[in-house]
């Protein structure tokens, strides 16, 4: 009897694990994801330097609608359960003007080809500069090779244009105060290689409302324009054409309604502002192919979401901030959040590779062995900031079932913040982020539709909808096979640092440090396991903690033999 119930038990396992719910819905987002349509999107965005009100930015979220209203959501008049699928635009005055770039031209005089121009260097203009008359301002150019307040302030520039290898921003008040005209500057950090990457104009932005205009200068300006000054008196015809105007902030929220627990829910998020291509344009393009997937699988029935699925585009951490705060009830049931920040990149061209940016993990803090920053930077991270969670791995592991299948490359990083990601932490939602980096063209005006790549953005949406279809369905089952894949990746990880600290501490290195790390991993696991109760979205029996007690048992007395190693 006892052998029969045990064959009994082992073939309803493998029932379970022929139906697992993640590979079919990777058959459904593979074979449903139509990455022409993400790319068309992302051209008609990345069309537009966008600005929270300005035409690109409402253009942008007035296509997407456009796509949604097709895929079969309705406008949202009261509820937005109201219907299974749902959308409305938030609209919000705007404090300050809205601004936008129309054209600009700075002519060498004496010389037959512009300098530069904005029909190649849209990023030459900083946000919020006004316009010179209508022909443009002639004067002379005073080049600075040093910013010394004091010196400067001794130098005669009344009607003069400041020149200086420096952010213009640092010279605005003092060209203001001399009675200057304008100001010259340049400012490109090394990961954009401005060398070899000579047109390149990373955007920028200044006070609003000044007298004085500033504008920004490639690589390749600067050094003529500085060759120019070096010889002697240079004179340049400089004109400026931009829109300041009073206009409404827009944001577009689509919803796919839970047959189960509607109120909770998992939000992604991509922000539609910021002039370039992949950022953010292919954020925009993508989530806008996955949302339309999304109604079409739930309207043909392939998909029967338990808990709802939230899409959100907006302003960058604005929009995504004031989603979770402004309705406390409706933040309390937000589960999981992702940004699309940066998800298309063809990384032959930029450089870039795909990256899961984690939750805080003690790799933010002991950021060693193969894990590794960006150029964008550590963030302040401490013990009493990690975040214990199940998402890292669950996603992380989603993507590199993908890139296996696909040939693509997954990486990741550790926490460091800046985009959509962050407020659903700093709400205590967990919160991850896909992107690209270190991209030698971010945030520059050669970001453009030439450095997409459909086939990635594809990828990041087949994972991206492929985790979550997962997860807001998710049964005892999802949960059990989830505990053992992090049990799994928590051996990996812990086994990865006990070697790291056995040869930190042959080096030299304090052992109680070394075991202090190891012991924070297994805390960070212990605590992410237990997370994983909730996952169900509905819990029939205590398999899921017992699963959890099992496999916790384990990582500890794993950790208790290699702290004994440690000496």
């Amino acid at each position: 009897m006892k052998t029969k119930i045990i064959l009994l038990l082992l073939f309803a396992g493998l029932g379970c694990y022929a139906q697992n719910p993640t590979d079919e819905y990777f058959k459904l987002t593979r074979a449903g994801f139509v990455e022409k349509n993400a790319y068309e999107t992302t051209a008609f965005v990345e069309k537009y330097f966008r600005v929270p009100g300005n035409t690109g930015f409402n253009a942008s979220i007035h296509y997407v609608e456009n796509i949604l209203k097709k895929a079969g959501f309705v406008e949202q008049k009261q509820d937005e359960f109201e219907a299974p699928l749902t959308y409305r635009i938030e609209k919000r005055a705007i404090k300050n003007n809205t601004w936008e770039p129309v054209d600009a031209v700075i002519n060498i005089i004496g010389e037959a080809q512009p300098l530069i121009s904005y029909k190649t260097n849209r990023n030459m203009i900083p946000i919020n500069c006004g316009s010179t008359p209508t022909d443009g301002v002639t004067a002379n150019v005073v080049y600075i090779e040093k910013i010394v307040p004091a010196e400067i302030e001794k130098m005669d520039l009344k009607g003069k244009i400041l020149f200086s290898e420096n952010n213009p921003s640092r010279l605005l008040q003092i060209a203001s105060n001399a009675g200057a005209v304008g100001v010259l500057g340049y400012s490109m950090p090394k990961y954009t290689q401005p060398e070899i990457h000579q047109t390149s104009i990373q955007f920028g932005s200044m006070k609003a409302n000044s007298e004085v205009w500033t504008l920004l200068l490639s690589y390749a300006a600067k050094e003529k324009l500085k060759a120019n000054c070096l010889k002697g008196e240079t004179k340049l015809n400089v004109n400026i054409q931009t829109k300041i105007y009073p206009s409404e902030e827009l944001t577009i929220v689509a919803n796919v309604k839970g047959s189960v627990n509607p109120n909770e829910r998992f939000v992604f998020s991509a922000h539609v502002q910021e002039p370039g291509a992949n950022d953010n344009a292919s954020g925009v393009g993508t989530l806008a192919e996955m949302a339309r997937l999304t109604a079409e699988l739930y309207q043909a029935k392939k998909i029967n979401p338990k808990r709802s699925l939230t899409f959100l585009w907006g302003d960058e951490i604005v929009s995504t901030r004031r989603y979770i705060t402004e309705d406390t009830t409706r933040a309390k049931d937000i589960m999981w959040g992702m940004s699309l920040d940066m998800v298309g990149e063809d990384t032959k061209k930029t450089g870039g590779s795909f990256l899961i940016e984690k939750m805080p993990d003690p790799s933010a803090i002991w950021t060693r062995g193969t894990d590794k920053h960006t150029e964008w930077g550590a963030g302040d991270v401490s013990e009493k900031d990690l975040f214990p969670h199940y998402f890292n791995d669950f996603i992380f592991d989603i993507c590199k079932t993908q890139g296996k299948f696909a040939n693509w490359t997954v990486n990741y990083n550790p926490f460091e913040g800046g985009s959509d990601h962050t407020p659903f932490l700093q709400n205590k939602i967990p919160g991850l982020l896909m992107w690209h980096f270190t991209d030698v063209f971010y945030h520059t005006d050669n970001d453009r539709i030439d450095k997409v790549s459909p086939t990635e953005m594809k990828n990041v949406g087949i994972s991206g909808l492929t985790a979550a279809y997962t997860l807001i369905s998710a049964d005892e089952n999802t949960a059990i096979a989830t505990v053992s894949q992090i049990k799994a990746d928590a051996l990996i990880r812990l086994k990865t640092e006990f070697e790291l600290s056995k040869k930190a501490i042959a080096e030299g290195k304090s052992a109680d440090d070394e075991k202090h790390i190891i012991e924070v991993w297994c805390k960070w696991y212990a605590d992410a396991l237990a997370t994983i109760k909730k996952m169900p979205v509905k819990a029939e029996t205590t398999r899921v903690g017992s699963s959890i007690k099992f496999a916790t048992n384990e990582i500890e007395k794993q950790t208790k033999a290699y702290l004994a190693e440690l000496k």
